[in-house]
């Protein structure tokens, strides 16, 4: 169940967050400051970073809350080891618990990857951005005297 949660978090999530993208680069010109460019893909990212670690937390607190892993700190390194499939293994769960390890490292492959197309949809952006700006600053350059 947790699973769906994490996924539907995540859709909204990362939809919110392109949706603002997108309102932000709808008003970029050709005279746009270059930190404001950066700012807004600083920023972008950061989002996404503080949606894979709320999607960490619906993980883990459960986990401490019904005291499959006794401390929340571990719980929530326990999930961060499995979502990013790390997966040192430092904290174990109970053996009736143990299947819960793979299904997050799946949420996270998931959640990871989405987000990663995410990002190559952004970056594309700021390629044609940058490829147009160098067209016009050549041509400004080959015009004058």
């Amino acid at each position: 169940m947790f699973l769906i949660v994490v996924i539907f978090v995540h859709g909204a999530g990362i939809r919110s967050i392109s949706l603002q993208f997108s309102r932000s680069w709808a008003r970029v010109t050709s005279s746009t400051a270059h930190w404001r460019l950066n700012l807004m893909l600083s920023v972008t990212i950061a989002a996404l970073a503080l949606l894979h670690f709320a999607e960490t937390l619906i993980w883990a607190v459960p986990l401490y809350v019904r005291d499959i892993i006794p401390s929340m700190r571990d719980s929530y390194y326990y999930v961060l080891e499995s979502y990013t499939t790390l997966g040192e293994g430092s904290v174990t769960l109970p053996d009736r618990w143990r299947l819960l390890g793979p299904i997050i490292a799946m949420s996270g492959l998931f959640t990871f990857g989405w987000t990663g197309s995410v990002l190559v949809s952004i970056m594309t952006d700021f390629g044609k951005f940058d490829r147009l700006q160098a067209r016009r600053e050549r041509v400004d350059g080959d015009e004058a005297p």
